[in-house]
């Protein structure tokens, strides 16, 4: 397979969609599961449905400052004619609420035995062990009822669903110390290439970047990177590589993944295991591959930086989440009209960088002018891309479009 493709190029490429498809079909979560406290548990994902045990109040509670009554001692009260109570007590004693007595209550104080109501402090007045009632109260009126908030037995969230701050706010209010979420997926990330080196490049050499950048993005997405010394453009050096990480839920791989004499990694990938996928319909960064070692997924990203990129978000984001039980959501975009067309190629997805810029008013998508590939900071200097999809020749001038922000962590 390899050998066909050194020798005719990418003459054929898979449609993005199909080779995601082809992909997650081939891979399996892990299922790995820790019970953890709260305070470890923000931005895991859960591992099994989570209902409350509790109600969110757990007590009927005051709404309103003022006195817990009887709703029936209060009929009839008016500003002429005002019903007049007895004073019972504070809330927070054991004082409770009988035949024409009210208790003084404040807004989250529980409601005493025996009230069902609130009468507001400003339709009261007191007089001496007395207080006198100018409006008359419902049954239930000024009452925030137990469960208004969480009701016990609810669901709260489904597995699969990561934990945010305010979620985990929640859990404790229904009184969940620990709960079950996955193990983070574990991510082997080998930078390869002779040329490459961490710092201080001679000509010829070229600085590092790939590795740091997608173990950066794993950590995003909710993975644990290992992030491996480069390893030079040799097949017994890459294959024991690749063979260390098989420990992992998924290795990647930077560098190496197109057809020339010094990409050998298809070729290592297919004595391995198998290629699924060599060559997408995408750009920048068709020569991805994408295959299966012993049951674990390794993708082959592209050397030059954006194309590594957004192959990483294309490929790579999906398969951790798949592999760590974790929902993969669709990425947010911001519409903007667009300052200047963009081309593109039929039957290629296109994914062109854009700066986002207030135009009186108006949001505006600028593409940016450098479109190479290789050029790192045309994609870290753009607030997002425009992803031009297969079945267009580009997008024209002043189009409405929708701006992906391909950095959202979720």
């Amino acid at each position: 397979m390899h050998d066909d493709r050194k020798r005719s190029g990418f003459k054929t490429r898979t449609r993005v969609d199909d080779a995601r498809e082809r992909l997650l079909g081939a891979v399996t979560p892990h299922g790995r599961t820790a019970r953890v406290d709260l305070a470890r548990a923000d931005a895991r994902p859960l591992a099994e449905r989570v209902t409350a045990p509790n109600p969110v109040p757990s007590y009927d509670r005051a709404a309103m400052d003022g006195w817990a009554v009887r709703a029936q001692d209060t009929f009839g009260a008016s500003g002429r004619s005002p019903a007049v109570l007895r004073v019972a007590g504070e809330a927070g004693s054991d004082a409770s609420v009988g035949p024409s007595d009210a208790v003084r209550v404040h807004t989250g104080s529980a409601l005493p035995n025996g009230a069902d109501a609130v009468v507001m402090i400003e339709e009261t007045e007191q007089v001496g062990d007395e207080i006198e009632v100018f409006d008359a109260v419902t049954g239930g009126e000024n009452v925030g009822d137990a469960g208004e908030d969480v009701e016990a037995g609810q669901t709260l969230f489904e597995a699969g669903h990561r934990l945010r701050p305010s979620d985990l706010g929640l859990l404790k209010s229904v009184g969940l110390a620990r709960v079950s979420v996955f193990e983070q997926p574990t991510v082997g990330v080998i930078p390869t290439g002779e040329e490459l080196v961490q710092a201080n490049p001679q000509p010829g050499e070229v600085i590092e970047t790939n590795g740091l950048t997608v173990s950066s993005l794993v950590s995003r997405w909710g993975g644990v990177a290992t992030y491996r010394d480069v390893v030079t453009d040799d097949f017994d050096a890459l294959r024991a590589a690749i063979q260390r990480d098989l420990t992992k839920d998924v290795v990647v791989t930077t560098g190496g993944s197109s057809v020339g004499k010094r990409d050998l990694l298809p070729e290592v990938i297919d004595e391995l295991g198998e290629v699924l996928v060599h060559g997408v319909a995408l750009k920048p960064g068709h020569p991805v591959a994408l295959g299966v070692v012993e049951e674990t997924p390794v993708i082959s990203l592209p050397g030059y930086p954006v194309a590594c990129i957004v192959n990483a978000v294309q490929f790579l984001r999906p398969v951790l989440k798949h592999v760590g039980g974790m929902d993969c959501r669709p990425l947010p975009s911001t519409e903007a009209r667009l300052a200047r067309k963009i081309s593109s190629e039929p039957g290629t997805r296109t994914f062109a960088r854009v700066e986002l810029r207030t135009e009186d008013g108006e949001r505006v998508a600028v593409p940016t002018r450098t479109s190479g590939s290789g050029i790192l900071s045309s994609v870290a200097l753009a607030d997002g891309w425009v992803v031009v999809p297969e079945s267009r020749e580009g997008i024209p001038e002043d189009e409405r479009v929708p701006v992906e922000d391909w950095e959202w962590s979720p």
